[in-house]
């Protein structure tokens, strides 16, 4: 059977903080009516599962091909990448501010029953006055914070707060106490993981009309209160994020073939602007598509496009001393 490169049905999630940005910016076909501030592209969880879309594995779900074709699909890398596909891959659509939140660290979801999360973002449409906020601001002791997220006070203050634009990029670890700011529109590449312990909400009610629900025990003891002022980094090709989740370039891709990944390995591959031919498909902003470890030579990338590429970790145990 020929490689073909693997896309995915996305799955939207509506959020009090979306809107109908994905539609604008990447062309996504939204269920009428409804607030969307996420979408799932590949994510392989047992409450949410890709479904491939097209071509000669249409209708397998992500998890039966991690399960029953790994090494083919996914390459060595995977061999050591535990019962579900590692990352996570999403756009964000923050038609509102998203609410001020943390992730938690091994340790931390184990304590609180959760999973641990990092997550990268990478900014790929934003209004003027864009924003994110992450990090404390010099200065904010743990005690003061603790304190004014206990009284119910507005935290946002206490943020480093960094003003975006269009190819900026942050990695959120877990322990980074964050937030989006409205007009944001995000690729976010993360851990395969849905632990979120929400610190301040803006006292808005959800969609159900009621407020949500904080966690602050468990935010106070996740947040890493050394994390103060962290850069975002701007825009330009190369890597972005490389870390023991996931390894994440930006490329520009001209007129001539580039080989996508490494041999025997896959690689999720993230349209960002122009248009992207790999195989025989073309894929225009917004697209998602995984390369298959066997495809080889066979399906190389041509533009004019600019991509993000994610790649598994290299997470081999060591043979040696």
């Amino acid at each position: 059977m020929k490689p073909t490169p693997i896309t995915f049905a996305p799955l939207f999630v509506e959020r009090v903080w979306g809107g109908r940005g994905l539609q604008k910016t990447f062309g996504k076909s939204l269920p009428p009516d409804a607030l969307i501030g996420e979408s799932w592209e590949v994510v392989d969880r047992s409450e949410e599962q890709s479904v491939v879309a097209s071509g000669p594995l249409a209708g397998a779900e992500l998890h039966v091909l991690w399960t029953e074709e790994r090494e083919r699909i996914f390459g060595e890398r995977a061999a050591h990448a535990g019962p579900r596909f590692p990352i996570l891959a999403k756009l964000l659509d923050a038609d509102d501010a998203v609410s001020v939140q943390v992730h938690p660290s091994a340790q931390r979801a184990v304590e609180f029953g959760g999973e641990p999360k990092s997550e990268l973002w990478y900014l790929a449409d934003t209004d003027p006055g864009a924003h994110l906020l992450a990090g404390l601001r010099g200065g904010v002791t743990r005690e003061a914070f603790t304190a004014a997220l206990r009284a119910g006070e507005d935290v946002t203050a206490m943020l480093h707060r960094i003003d975006v634009a269009v190819g900026d990029a942050l990695f959120i670890p877990a322990g980074r106490v964050h937030a989006i700011g409205a007009g944001c529109r995000i690729v976010e590449i993360q851990q395969n993981s849905d632990t979120t312990y929400r610190v301040f909400d803006f006292n808005r009610p959800g969609l159900d009309g009621r407020l949500r629900e904080l966690h602050i025990p468990q935010s106070v003891a996740s947040i890493d209160f050394s994390d103060v002022e962290p850069a975002a980094r701007p825009p330009g090709d190369g890597i972005i994020a490389a870390n023991a989740f996931f390894t994440v370039t930006r490329r520009t891709v001209a007129g001539q073939a580039e080989r996508v990944t490494a041999e025997g390995e896959c690689a999720i591959v993230c349209v960002l602007t122009g248009e992207a031919t790999c195989g025989e498909q073309r894929f225009s902003p917004g697209c998602f598509f995984l390369v298959p470890a066997d495809a080889g030579d066979e399906l190389r990338l041509t533009g004019p496009a600019e991509v993000l590429v994610a790649e598994l970790p290299d997470r081999r145990p060591p043979t040696g001393p």
